[in-house]
């Protein structure tokens, strides 16, 4: 705790003849060690306590600033040790300014009344009208916000949450702003009611009002040029740039929002990228990536999900205003000028392209095309398992998890195949199966969702989702045994053995946290029974689910692969074993073998087309060479599917030899 002092007759004369006034000279406290030297044209009003002023700041072009006060006014003002404040047009007032902090050319920065900063905003998303509220506060996770937007049948559950986040919303609500030590802020405009963490910079910015920007060390926060944020949250490591403009908006964790982005009433989590185009309500989960003017995203749930150009969709399907809304599950992304008339619900990992107004459910066949071909929707079931485009986003989504802060307040999970993914095949096989047994084989196309299957994608599907379950439950098979030494069936047996009952039912997808359904449901009923009562506390059981995945996945493949493959948990026997892992190696290497093949189109004469402007055929091959990092074979993508045959062929065969060694 600081210790202040009442300033002496002789350094009150001082100030004075540096142009300084004070409503009450009483008033102003300052620090043993204060000397006056640094403080100039500056008019005191309330309490006001001022540091030290003895360094020097160091600017862009080498100019160095000595910290101090210069023609500024403060009223109920705190200013940490070696702080520069210079050229404020009207004033700062009811604000704790820490250390180090550098303030200069701002028109008003002030707290007016008690405010909480943006936390306890009610956040219109996916439904405009309301119904859907999510309270934005600092804690806020993609995780809670997911339950308080979507179990709204349970009404209990709601009205824990709201209780919930009232109770951290008090204890953050004051009637004095924070301006965290190590801040900058310079040319900005207006600012109120912003509570500001450290290491944050502000340049330029033209209007901040009842916010928290939530910067620290670990993850400094940047807002630039023309922004303008009404009621907003801004996460740890997140960039506002260019004339972005937020509405009641939360941005998570390493955002960046910029380029006269426009978004109201939306959540973006971890990750996420906004540029140039316009959001309305809209939950965009971890990764959701729109870069274009043409785009608008609205009233749509979306994550790991990338917006063409032109994407849209609307939610007034009828006249009683915005009601409707859509799901993208994570993964689907859209074409360019591509269209969808909400309500409607997009499976995982799927691709759509052109204008769909039928209202197609997709969610039980993930990986899959939604084409529109002569207005009517076709739909082609997990052909995007063999994307060169769908690996190569789950290979670069951890690599861009941004996020530097060690409080990671979103749980991610990257994997591509998944019970939930898994189930959803599961689903997708039974309906394909029966509408086979409805329409006949020999049927050219079957109707599913508003949409056609024509013949020869619905075989198709179902070999596609046979070998990305086969992949899957010998993936999680051999994991589980590669522990396993050489020995009889019995070591075998005990190691398949789960090592929890949680896991084995329904999976759902968080936003991001792939979990059991029952876990969520324990989470839900300690909310509703207010055994759960406090936001980090709620934020700490999503982790714990989430660091025990591969524990609770392995329970939901063993009973999959006691289902699937017909097997008795105590009459199974090594040659049970070596059959599934013979048709997982035979799985693994035909869907590389697929996006191999995928690949090389990239690399056809077509794709050629426009390299090697003003030359022959060679100097094409030559330019597309040097700018595309190599020909086919030596391109880094394609030796990396080339190595992952090579490895997985390699493990299948080291696990075969062992279990054929086992059996002996």
């Amino acid at each position: 705790m600081e210790n202040y002092r009442k300033l002496t007759g002789e350094e009150i004369i001082q100030l004075q003849t540096q142009m300084c006034t004070a409503s009450d000279w009483d008033s102003v406290e300052v620090v043993m060690d204060f000397s006056p030297e640094y403080v100039r044209a500056t008019r005191f009003s309330g309490k006001v306590r001022l540091g030290k002023f003895t360094k020097d700041f160091e600017m862009a072009g080498g100019i160095r600033k000595h910290s101090g006060l210069y023609h500024t006014t403060l009223h109920n003002v705190t200013v940490g040790d070696d702080c520069c404040i210079e050229n404020v047009k009207n004033y700062i007032a009811n604000y704790d300014i820490g250390h180090d902090t550098f303030i200069e050319n701002v028109d008003i920065i002030l707290t007016d009344g008690r405010s909480s900063f943006g936390n306890g905003v009610a956040v219109s998303v996916l439904n405009e009208t309301g119904g859907r509220e999510v309270m934005i506060h600092d804690c806020l996770s993609a995780q809670q916000a997911y339950i308080m937007a979507l179990y709204r049948h349970r009404p209990a559950l709601v009205e824990g949450l709201k209780r919930m986040v009232g109770r951290y919303v008090d204890s953050v609500s004051s009637d004095i702003g924070t301006i965290a030590p190590n801040v900058t802020i310079v040319d900005a405009g207006y600012i109120k009611n912003v509570r500001i963490g450290e290491y944050c910079k502000i340049e330029g910015t033209s209007r901040l009002k009842n916010g928290s920007i939530n910067s620290n060390r670990h993850a400094p926060v940047h807002v630039g040029v023309g922004v303008i944020g009404d009621d907003f949250i801004i996460c740890s490591g997140a960039s506002v740039e260019d004339r972005a403009t937020l509405s009641r908006c939360f941005v998570g964790q390493s955002c960046h929002i910029g380029h006269t982005y426009s978004a109201s009433d939306s959540l973006f989590f971890s990750n996420c990228h906004g540029e140039n185009g316009e959001a309305c309500a809209i939950f965009a989960g971890p990764f959701t990536v729109t870069h274009h003017k043409s785009t608008l995203l609205i009233a749509g749930m979306f994550s790991f999900m990338n917006a063409g150009s032109g994407s849209n969709q609307s939610n007034h399907m009828y006249k009683l205003g915005p009601i409707h809304q859509g799901i993208m599950e994570r993964g689907a992304k859209t074409s360019s000028d591509s269209y969808l008339l909400w309500p409607a619900k997009v499976g995982a990992f799927s691709l759509v392209m052109g204008r769909h107004v039928s209202h197609q459910d997709t969610s039980d066949l993930p990986f899959s095309y939604l084409i529109e071909q002569q207005n009517t929707s076709y739909i082609f079931p997990g052909v995007n398992l063999r994307s060169v485009g769908t690996i190569r986003d789950a290979q670069k989504w951890p690599k861009r998890d941004g996020r530097t802060d060690p409080d990671k307040l979103d749980c991610i999970n990257y994997n591509l195949l998944s019970p939930y993914t898994i189930q959803k095949m599961f689903n997708g096989k039974s309906i394909l199966q029966n509408l086979v047994k409805a329409s006949g084989e020999t049927s050219d196309t079957y109707s599913y969702q508003s949409a056609k299957i024509k013949n020869s994608s619905l075989h198709k599907g179902l070999m596609f989702y046979d070998l990305a379950i086969n992949k899957f439950l010998g993936n999680s098979l051999i994991k589980r045994l590669e522990t396993v030494p050489d020995g009889n069936i019995d070591a075998i047996k005990a190691r398949l053995r789960p090592d929890t009952p949680v896991g084995a039912g329904q999976w759902v997808d968080l936003a991001g946290l792939i979990a059991p359904k029952s876990e969520i449901d324990s989470i839900i009923e300690d909310i509703e029974n207010g055994h759960l009562a406090d936001v980090v506390s709620l934020n700490a059981r999503f982790a714990s689910i989430h660091s025990n995945y591969y524990t609770y996945e392995w329970t939901w493949a063993y009973g999959r692969i006691m289902d699937y493959y017909h097997l008795d948990p105590e009459t199974i026997t090594t040659e049970d074993i070596i059959k599934i892992a013979e048709k997982w190696k035979k799985s693994v290497v035909t869907l590389d073998e697929m996006v191999y093949e995928d690949a090389r189109k990239e690399f056809s004469l077509s794709a050629m087309t426009s390299f090697g402007v003003d030359g022959d055929s060679a100097q094409r091959t030559r330019d597309f060479e040097e700018v595309r990092g190599g020909l086919f074979d030596s391109n880094t993508f394609v030796k990396a599917v080339l190595e992952h045959i090579r490895v997985k062929s390699a493990l299948g065969d080291e696990f075969l030899a062992r279990m054929r060694k086992t059996g002996e």
